[in-house]
C-alpha cells in the first residue's frame, strides 16, 4: 500500500520523517521517503512536500497513526497533517479521537466515513 502524508512546511515534513524513522513498528514495515511534488511546465525545480510510505507485510496502520499523533504533540504549534491513500484524503487538525479513527479507517479500508464524505477510494477523485 502507498500512503502520502502532506504538511505545509518542509521543516515539519522532515521532522515527521525523522520521527517515523525512530519508530520501530513503522521502520520495520514501511519505507519512508520524502518526495517532490510535480512542478508546472516551465517552473524551476520542485519543492519537498510529500512524505511517502510504501508499506509491506506486518504494516500496522494503528501504530502509524499513533506515531503521527505523538509527533504532533511534540510541536509547539501542531501542524495540520493530511494523509492520502489513493484518492481519499483525511486530515488531522486537532488530534481528536474521532479524527484519528477516521485516519485509521482510511488506512485500513480506503474509506472515509466522516462528516460530509462517505467516500471510497474506488469512487475516484473529489469534484
Amino acid at each position: 500500500m502507498r500512503v502520502e502524508v502532506l504538511i505545509d512546511e518542509e521543516r515539519e515534513l522532515r521532522s515527521l520523517r525523522s520521527w517515523l524513522g525512530q519508530e520501530p513498528e513503522v521502520r520495520r514495515s514501511a519505507v519512508v521517503a520524502l518526495r517532490e511534488r510535480s512542478v508546472e511546465p516551465g517552473a524551476m525545480g520542485g519543492v519537498l512536500d510529500v512524505l511517502e510510505l510504501v508499506t509491506g507485510n506486518g504494516w500496522s496502520a494503528a501504530s502509524f497513526v499513533l506515531a503521527v499523533a505523538a509527533w504532533r504533540q511534540t510541536r509547539s504549534r501542531a501542524p495540520q497533517v493530511t494523509i492520502r491513500r489513493g484518492d481519499v484524503e483525511v486530515s488531522i487538525c486537532n488530534g481528536s479521537e474521532a479524527e484519528l479513527a477516521r485516519v485509521l479507517a482510511v488506512l485500513e479500508d480506503g474509506v472515509d466515513e466522516g462528516p460530509n464524505t462517505g467516500r471510497h477510494a474506488a469512487d475516484g477523485p473529489q469534484q
